[in-house]
C-alpha cells in the first residue's frame, strides 16, 4: 500500500490510477485468501464382486451446494457463506451432517456394471478444524454390490461436485484419469487394472497442465505476468519465458522421477519470493541481461517443483512416464502462452506504444504483482 503512494508521489501514478490499484489491490487480496477448489482424488477397487472407492473430497464444498464445476476458489460461489460455516463445523458435526444426506448426495455418484450400482456408505473422516484459509480434505469410503457376470466397472460424479482424479492398481502399472464434466472412467476390469489409449492419454495429460494454469494456478499466472511487464519487445520476453521453462521442465521431470524432492512448506514460499523479486526487479527498471535470465531461470526451477506436485497426486503411469511427463508439460506451455496473449490483447496491444506505458501501466501492474507475491509469503511462512 505504501509503496503505490510513493509511485503516485513521485508522478509515476495519477491519483485515479491509484485509486483503481488499490481496488484491484483488495480484490486480488480477497483472492489469495479464497478457499482454492482442488480435484478429489478417488482409490478404486474392483473386486469379483465388490467394488471398494476411497475418495478424498472437499465435503463442505458438495454439501453447500457449490457448483465446483464453474468456480477455481469458493469465495466466487453464492453458497461461499454456508461453505463457511461449515468449514468451522467440528469434526463429528461434519461427518453426521454427511451421512445424513449422503442419500441425496449418493445420486451424483455413477458406477455402472452393466446396470447401475448403488454405493453404500461405509466410513466418513474429517480432520480437525485448521487453518479457515485452506480447504480441508474428507476420506469418504463407499462399498456396492457388483453382478456376478464378471462386467467391468465405469465409475465417476456430477459435473458439479468438480474434477476428480480416478485411480485403480499401483503406479507402475495402474490407471490413472483426470476427470471433469460429469465425465466417467474407462471401463475398469475385475482382476487388473484399465488400460487407455496413448493419444487419449496424451490429450488428457495436456489438459491437466493446462488447467493449472489457467484457471487454477494463480501463482504461476502472477509470475507469467511479471515476466510480461518486464519489456513488451519480443527478444526480452522470450529469452525470460525460455529459461522459464527450460527450468521447470528440468524440475518438473527430476522431481517425478523421485531424483529430488522439496517439502511443499519450503517451495510454495519461494514461489510466492520469486513473484515479488521480477516485479519489483520491473519498478526499479533493470535491463535485461544474463543475471535477469538467470534469475528467471532459477525460479523457474521452484515452479517446476510446484508442478511435479501435481503429477504426484495424479499420478504417472511409469510405464507411460515419458509421454505423460511431456503432454503435462505442453499443457502447462500453453496455459502460459495463453496467459501472455490475454495480456497483450488487453493491454500491450492498445497501449503498448504510449508514452506513459511504461509509469501508468507497467509499473503499476508489477507493484500490485509484488504486494500480492508479498502476502502471499507471509501467509505461507507465518500462516
Amino acid at each position: 500500500m505504501n509503496a503505490l503512494r510513493k509511485l503516485a508521489w513521485f508522478g509515476l501514478l495519477s491519483r485515479q490510477t491509484l485509486s483503481h490499484i488499490l481496488i484491484i489491490l483488495a480484490l486480488s487480496t480477497g483472492l489469495a485468501r479464497a478457499h482454492e477448489v482442488r480435484p478429489a482424488i478417488a482409490d478404486v477397487t474392483v473386486g469379483p464382486a465388490q467394488i471398494d472407492i476411497v475418495v478424498r473430497l472437499s465435503a463442505e464444498a458438495i454439501l453447500a451446494g457449490i457448483d465446483l464445476s464453474g468456480v477455481s476458489d469458493t469465495n466466487e460461489a453464492p453458497q461461499a457463506a454456508q461453505y463457511d460455516a461449515l468449514r468451522k463445523l467440528p469434526p463429528d458435526k461434519l461427518e453426521m451432517r454427511w451421512s445424513e444426506l449422503w442419500p441425496q448426495i449418493r445420486k451424483g455418484f455413477t458406477v455402472k456394471a452393466g446396470r447401475p450400482v448403488t454405493l453404500n456408505l461405509s466410513q466418513v473422516t474429517v480432520p480437525p478444524v485448521g487453518d479457515l484459509d485452506l480447504p480441508r480434505d474428507t476420506t469418504v469410503v463407499l462399498t456396492g454390490q457388483l453382478p456376478p457376470d464378471g462386467s467391468p466397472v465405469v465409475f465417476g460424479w456430477a459435473a458439479e461436485y468438480g474434477a476428480l482424479v480416478v485411480r485403480q492398481g499401483d503406479k507402475e502399472t495402474g490407471y490413472s484419469a483426470y476427470l471433469t464434466g460429469g465425465q466417467t472412467s474407462a471401463p475398469l476390469p475385475r482382476e487388473g487394472a484399465a488400460q487407455e489409449g496413448l493419444m487419449s492419454g496424451f490429450l488428457r495429460y495436456v489438459s491437466v497442465g493446462f488447467v493449472h494454469i489457467v484457471p487454477l494456478g494463480l501463482d504461476h499466472i502472477l509470475f507469467v505476468l511479471g515476466l510480461f511487464f518486464f519489456a513488451l519487445h519480443l527478444r526480452p520476453l522470450l529469452v525470460q519465458v525460455t529459461a522459464f521453462t527450460l527450468a521447470h521442465t528440468t524440475t518438473l521431470a527430476l522431481a517425478s522421477l523421485g531424483i529430488i524432492s522439496v517439502p511443499a512448506a519450503i517451495v510454495e514460499p519461494l514461489i510466492a519470493a520469486s513473484i515479488v523479486y521480477v516485479a519489483v526487479e520491473n519498478i526499479i527498471g533493470t535491463k535485461l541481461g544474463w543475471s535477469r535470465a538467470a534469475v528467471v531461470f532459477g525460479f523457474g526451477l521452484l515452479h517446476g517443483l510446484g508442478f511435479a506436485g501435481v503429477l504426484e497426486e495424479i499420478g504417472v503411469v511409469q510405464g507411460r512416464f515419458v509421454i505423460d511427463l511431456i503432454a503435462f508439460n505442453v499443457g502447462v506451455e500453453l496455459g502460459q502462452l495463453t496467459v501472455l496473449a490475454a495480456a497483450f490483447l488487453t493491454v500491450g496491444l492498445w497501449f503498448g506504444k504510449r508514452p506513459w506505458y511504461q509509469s501508468r501501466i507497467a509499473v503499476p501492474a508489477s507493484a500490485l504483482i509484488a504486494l500480492v507475491g508479498a502476502y502471499w509469503f507471509v501467509q505461507r511462512v507465518f500462516f
